[in-house]
């Protein structure tokens, strides 16, 4: 099989790409511009384009296929011309299906906690040495990519987003994978560009549930009232079992299951609901209840998800995915109840879409309420390169229904202020799916007062 890549710099793309190219596929690409880790990876297995930029001559009638990421748009001179030659054209979740038809299909949608379910899966399956493929959205400890395609496994575990598949194909990519056993970890509003009301955006995940195979399982969050709704309104001929917070306790910053205290390196109630979807995916797969705690007390958690970056006795420094409003809440008040005597300085950086929209950013409203010092930090690059309307402080500070918010648009002065803190029993945590202008994280950590 001859495959072509165009964008295969994106995320999931380039892990593909190497999923294929370990398969023995002849695997070739294109991209404007390839960023780390992307770039070691593709240039590691000789998959990395030799030169920068779109290039039609790329494209010839012996490929077999094509694979078109998001990136690319839909004038791409490398695309127009698979159209004109009359290739197929799959998105990768697309491609993916077609690569697991024959398997049993888990497909974890949600509009959080996604990464986290189906690490927690992946995990427990590796750590009983099960044979399985994969999808995940982070890097996880001892899985060297993001996806695994063999024709050898008998399941695969799909991370299955909600954004569009591709430029010149608008469905959510999680209506293709047609899961056997499907996962919905709850709805919160996102991605207005694409679904631009609730309605709107609540129906994906209805019809979701109507790809669901038949005589299929739908694990689903029941504290979830808009959820519950849409599960009690399907006729779809499958299953469904509800999951909520198992009961736990916290002692000294650690997490107990109550069942078998079990402890966790993971907390929050996002994160022991995340558990109990993962547990219930596990049971589908025979692993009980017992084998499975006993694989999760492991678990430290996926790249980027409450990620610790520096800790002492009095202050841990925390990395978090969270972007969206009902993400960012639950990842205070995560950090918030498990170290309850400890100050939060909690910063998030308004990078998307949805995000950088003047009518959807009063979605924030009470979002950081918990945090003892809320900062917003915004790229003004970010508004440049999307073409948007820059915030006013006023603006950022009104729709956070915060008074006393910090707002910053340059990365030296929100740098500068965060060392002028003092961290003694304080923690400290960073929340976007940017990169904070290009900020080293780390290097910052290393650098507070404590």
């Amino acid at each position: 099989m001859r495959i072509h890549f165009i964008a295969i710099g994106g995320s999931a793309m380039h892990n593909l790409a190497i999923a294929l190219h370990k398969k023995g596929y002849q695997i070739s690409g294109s991209d404007d511009v390839i960023f780390e880790p992307a770039k070691s990876r593709l240039d590691k297995y000789g998959l990395l384009p030799g030169e920068m930029g779109w290039d039609e001559s790329r494209i010839s009638p012996d490929l077999d296929a094509v694979i078109l990421g998001m990136h690319a748009r839909i004038d791409n001179p490398e695309l127009l011309k698979a159209q004109a030659l009359g290739l197929k054209i799959y998105s990768y979740p697309e491609y993916v299906y077609e690569q697991s038809k024959s398997k049993l299909r888990v497909v974890i949608g949600g509009s959080h906690g996604k990464t986290t379910i189906t690490s927690m899966i992946l995990h427990v399956l590796n750590y009983y040495g099960r044979d399985f493929d994969y999808l995940v959205g982070a890097q996880l400890a001892g899985f060297e990519t993001m996806v695994k395609l063999t024709r050898e496994a008998p399941v695969i575990i799909i991370e299955g987003d909600e954004y569009l598949s591709s430029p010149i194909d608008r469905r959510p990519k999680f209506h293709l994978y047609k899961a056997n056993v499907a996962v919905i970890s709850g709805i919160a509003w996102d991605h207005i560009n694409v679904f631009p009301t609730y309605a709107d955006y609540v129906s994906q995940f209805g019809k979701f549930i109507d790809t669901i195979e038949e005589n299929g399982t739908l694990i689903y969050c029941s504290e979830d009232q808009d959820l519950r709704e849409l599960v009690a309104a399907s006729d779809a001929p499958i299953k469904h079992i509800g999951y909520g917070i198992p009961e736990h306790s916290i002692e000294n910053g650690v997490t107990y299951l109550s069942i078998d205290r079990t402890s966790l390196k993971v907390f929050g109630d996002h994160n022991l609901m995340n558990l109990n979807a993962a547990k219930l995916v596990c049971e589908a797969l025979d692993i009980s209840a017992g084998q499975f705690n006993k694989a999760i007390a492991s678990f430290t958690g996926a790249a980027k998800r409450l990620e610790v970056i520096a800790a002492d006795e009095s202050t841990n420094v925390y990395k978090d995915f969270a972007h969206s409003p009902s993400k960012l809440k639950a990842t205070i008040d995560a950090v918030k109840s498990q170290f309850s005597q400890r100050k939060l300085v909690a910063c998030i950086e308004l990078h998307t879409f949805s995000s950088l929209n003047k009518d959807f950013l009063k979605e924030y409203a009470g979002a950081m309420d918990k945090a003892d010092e809320a900062i917003v930090f915004i790229d003004i690059k970010s508004f440049e390169q999307k073409r948007m309307q820059p915030f006013s402080e006023n603006d950022v500070r009104e729709a956070f229904a915060n008074p006393n918010l910090k707002f910053f648009n340059d990365s030296g002065q929100l740098k500068s202020y965060l060392l002028s803190l003092t961290y003694q029993d304080t923690n400290l945590l960073f929340m976007s799916s940017g990169n904070y202008a290009g900020f080293d994280l780390p290097e910052l950590a290393a650098q507070l007062q404590r």
